[in-house]
């Protein structure tokens, strides 16, 4: 597989500049890197944005509800295992109508990879401010600012008890790429948190605005991921200096290895030629 067997006849129609590009690029090319077959591949996502990637990168994909692309992503991993299983959604559809499913699958550690594309709005619907907005923040529904504290997606995951936890910036694609590799490859849920700059709304938190902040954690050569602690500490760290790269790792076993209905093969491979379920469908009519 190459780059160009990823690429569909259509085109992209994000805004010229969206943070969303450096995400499809850097997820296409880790799926290169890892030599992934397009047809073993599946992105599930909900509504926004950001959440029409899997209509331009060439794998199985499947678009859901607003803040339901996890249980969709869980259906498919746990009918068919083998499969690479890729979620990705926006800010607003999972850290606000998706945030329960958001907080139970990382509880529940199955073998999927959550890109988060995290532009501190919701720009689908023109602007108005997300979970992760700063306080203060002014929007179409709040034009006097903000009144509540901004989710912190790191340390919710941290509390979850998810197994692999990072964050990444769409401007530092080649960052990202390694970053999304590393998750993929991760056994058990991975959560990327990504500052996916909006040219269009989001007029503050900008290119400039992260590449004057971020830094990234593997730099700091005392800085182990299977500290929480420390992790807990870093993801406060939301100022002059904002921290990029995998927080905390930690190998657990996966839903899928203690799930009862997956002991007896896979799913989606089951023999059902002599199921009849003419009864059963007639029961409602």
């Amino acid at each position: 597989m190459n780059l160009q067997s990823l690429q569909t006849k259509d085109v992209s129609n994000w805004c010229p500049g969206c943070g969303n590009f450096g995400i499809q690029v850097a997820l296409k090319q880790a799926l290169v890197n890892l030599k992934l077959e397009p047809q073993n591949v599946v992105i599930s996502t909900g509504i926004g944005c950001g959440s029409k990637i899997n209509q331009w990168i060439e794998t199985y994909g499947f678009a859901g509800l607003h803040g339901r692309s996890l249980p969709v992503a869980m259906g498919i991993k746990l009918a068919n295992p083998e499969l690479t299983v890729i979620d990705c959604g926006g800010d607003g559809d999972g850290y606000g109508i998706g945030m329960g499913h958001f907080i139970n699958s990382m509880r529940r550690n199955l073998d999927i990879t959550y890109i988060v594309q995290n532009n501190q709005l919701y720009a689908l619907t023109l602007g108005q401010t997300s979970p992760t907005s700063d306080k203060g923040a002014k929007g179409p529904s709040t034009p006097l600012g903000v009144i509540e504290e901004p989710a912190n997606p790191i340390r919710l995951a941290l509390a979850s008890a998810c197994t692999f936890v990072a964050r990444g910036f769409s401007g530092d694609i080649p960052h990202l790429t390694s970053l999304i590799e590393r998750a993929i490859s991760h056994r058990g849920f991975a959560l990327i948190d990504v500052f996916q700059p909006c040219v269009t709304f989001n007029k503050i938190n900008t290119y400039d605005y992260f590449r004057n902040r971020v830094y990234k954690l593997e730099d700091d050569k005392n800085y182990k991921t299977s500290d929480i602690e420390a992790a807990f500490k870093k993801a406060g760290e939301m100022g002059a200096k904002i921290p990029i790269g995998i927080f905390y790792q930690v190998a657990r076993p996966t839903y899928e290895d203690a799930e009862p209905g997956l002991t007896k093969g896979i799913p989606a491979k089951a023999d059902i030629s002599n199921i009849d379920v003419g009864s059963m469908i007639e029961s409602f009519m």
